[in-house]
């Protein structure tokens, strides 16, 4: 374990109460307004911890399962990107919300009789991991949008049974991407592992930063770094996130 990674696992351990393990999660009694208050304090203190008071860092609302109405909500209360993972649930909040400057995120699987949807309607997609679906969404983007942004989904714990490319695939992957004229590959992506300690969350995300930063030598685009969820935001942004996905966070309980 390097002096520096100690130096930032030591930092973390003085989150308190908004650590992966011991953090109030809003109540129902709390508005999405003051959800979004809490979670924005929760950046903002994690930010001095790691150093990066100046550096922005996206904050990305997935409202799967969520009304268009929870999203008119936190868009009044300052939220402007929003995340889905279902094409057809999507769709009917979008219409519905066709009145307000918002920027879609697609954050789930993508299937690839629905990228023609996605390469219309939103702006980022955050899990490519096959070049068939990127050259599919460089083909389908309308030519008076601007390039969609996307993000390189990483199998960073090497999960059977979970989307994602290799590390050692990363190169060929974003040399190729980068390539597509009607895409614009700003960064990479990972979903941890839920069962890892938190020493291990720390070399996950580590590890994830190293990726990118090897990457992003030679491709100067790549800016965003997603990770973090409603339970490990903090240690992502320890280790380097620029884009943290909160649902229950903001929303409450998704919806089953």
């Amino acid at each position: 374990m390097s002096f520096e990674f100690q130096l930032r696992l030591k930092a973390s351990s003085q989150f308190g109460p908004h650590t992966q393990f011991k953090k109030r999660r809003p109540t129902l009694m709390k508005s999405i307004a003051d959800n979004i208050n809490l979670v924005r304090q929760r950046i903002n203190n994690a930010k001095k911890k790691a150093g990066r008071s100046e550096q922005p860092i996206l904050l990305l609302a997935i409202s799967k399962t969520k009304s268009a109405a929870h999203v008119r909500e936190a868009w009044a209360a300052g939220l402007k990107h929003f995340g889905e993972n279902y094409v057809q649930e999507a769709q009917g909040k979008l219409a519905e919300l066709a009145d307000l400057d918002l920027s879609w995120h697609f954050t789930g699987p993508i299937q690839t009789n629905k990228t023609r949807w996605i390469a219309e309607h939103c702006t980022w997609a955050h899990t490519i991991d096959r070049l068939k679906i990127a050259q599919r969404l460089s083909n389908q983007r309308p030519m008076e949008q601007q390039p969609l942004n996307v993000c390189i989904q990483i199998n960073i714990n090497s999960e059977a049974a979970k989307a994602g490319i290799k590390p050692t695939e990363l190169a060929d992957m974003a040399k190729q991407i980068n390539a597509l004229p009607r895409l614009k590959l700003r960064g990479l992506m990972c979903l941890p592992d839920p069962r890892q300690t938190e020493l291990e969350l720390h070399q996950t995300f580590a590890n994830m930063r190293k990726l990118f930063e090897q990457t992003a030598q030679s491709l100067p685009d790549m800016d965003t770094l997603s990770m973090g969820m409603s339970r490990d935001l903090e240690t992502a942004i320890l280790e380097g996130s620029t884009l943290v996905r909160v649902g229950t966070d903001i929303f409450g309980p998704r919806q089953k």
